[in-house]
């Protein structure tokens, strides 16, 4: 077996993900078998002492059945409504399945709000460490039931990275129905499945496309950013197919092998740069633009000339520089009604005249991340 695997095999807590498209028919509802399936390859992996979370696509596809519906919903509610049906049934799937391996599970639903506000992230990622440390397989999964356009992470493939990197995992594995990266669409003739992946340099020339199955959403594009997303703060990815799981859990050279390229960088601000979409954009001039993106300061009122959206305190924007592209998102400190008056003074003039509460920053620099071009 290749050395470069040695870090799947050594790996004590694991996050994989598995796809609708694994664990559902075509036109919808639960394949059981395909779902014991997969919990034997968890259960195999979790007699060796590894700890796992499981983030698991499959709600909305389990509930179409029921609902008469056989083709995944485009419109939000209905979406909701499937969601809210075939979320039990997974679960109580999930619940007989690990029983046969001696294991609890725990439901965790998650939203991007959840974890990019500095309160909440806390509470999301005390819960799962708290399941973990009981033996809990927690089962992750976006709260579509409550979710809007704008709070949703858009795939469980950018959650399952994110959730990794929340629990400081070794590990992340990414399931679906292709066994791999290939360098063009796996059916073409001469497809060749790239089985390492050390940077950006190896995905040159690479065509990826899809959008996913008739039941899910994500496809190779959101699994290769996943995969980017989770490489870059420093966790190894490997990316197969469900019928692999069992290989690719024990370093098998199965699959694709992404490789760290990074270190762990503050795990909230990787969920507000990944999690997250600007409900407005700041203006900055030159000066604040090289204040914050240069000199990671925080963000003045001196340095925005413009304000557009309609946000409120605590909410994530975008601040652009002079050519309109977005450098960075922050959590902001003052409404989007409130921050016109403030522009170009400084903090101090603005604490004289209205007031201490108006001394301090649009955007705190622990507040903010950079955006990669």
């Amino acid at each position: 077996m290749p050395r470069t695997r040695a870090l799947v095999r050594s790996a004590s807590r694991i996050v994989v993900k598995v796809g609708s498209s694994s664990l559902t028919a075509t036109t919808g509802g639960l394949d059981g078998e395909r779902v014991d399936a997969l919990v034997d390859a968890l259960g195999s992996r979790l007699r060796t002492g590894a700890e796992i979370v499981l983030v698991s696509s499959g709600a909305i596809a389990t509930g179409m059945p029921t609902l008469g519906i056989s083709r995944r919903p485009r419109d939000l509610a209905t979406q909701q409504a499937a969601a809210s049906v075939g979320q039990g049934q997974l679960l109580a799937h999930y619940t007989g399945s690990f029983a046969r391996h001696g294991r609890t599970v725990g439901q965790v639903l998650l939203t991007a709000e959840d974890v990019t506000r500095r309160s909440h992230y806390r509470n999301a990622q005390r819960t799962l460490y708290k399941l973990l440390e009981l033996g809990v397989v927690p089962i992750v999964n976006e709260n579509d039931t409550v979710a809007t356009d704008e709070i949703r992470f858009g795939d469980n493939d950018r959650l399952a990275a994110l959730v990794a990197h929340l629990v400081h995992a070794d590990l992340l594995v990414l399931l679906s129905d292709v066994d791999g990266l290939y360098d063009g669409p796996p059916s073409r003739e001469g497809a060749r499945r790239i089985e390492e992946v050390r940077g950006d340099a190896d995905l040159e020339g690479v065509v990826v496309r899809g959008t996913g199955s008739g039941v899910g959403l994500g496809g190779m594009v959101t699994k290769v950013e996943a995969a980017r997303i989770a490489t870059t703060a420093g966790i190894p990815v490997v990316l197969t197919s469900a019928a692999h799981a069992a290989a690719a859990l024990v370093g098998d050279p199965t699959g694709t092998l992404f490789h760290p390229t990074g270190e762990r960088t503050g795990t909230r601000l990787l969920w507000l740069a990944h999690a997250t979409a600007g409900r407005g954009r700041l203006a900055l001039d030159a000066g604040a633009v090289d204040a914050v993106v240069r000199r990671r300061l925080s963000l003045l009122p001196a340095g925005i000339t413009a304000v557009e959206g309609s946000f409120v305190a605590g909410d994530p924007v975008d601040l652009v520089d002079e050519n309109g592209h977005a450098v960075a998102r922050g959590l902001v400190n003052f409404d989007a009604t409130e921050l016109p008056g403030l522009l170009g003074r400084s903090t101090r003039d603005l604490a004289r005249e209205l007031g201490p509460a108006y001394e301090r920053e649009v955007v705190h620099r622990d507040d903010l991340v950079l955006l990669r071009h």
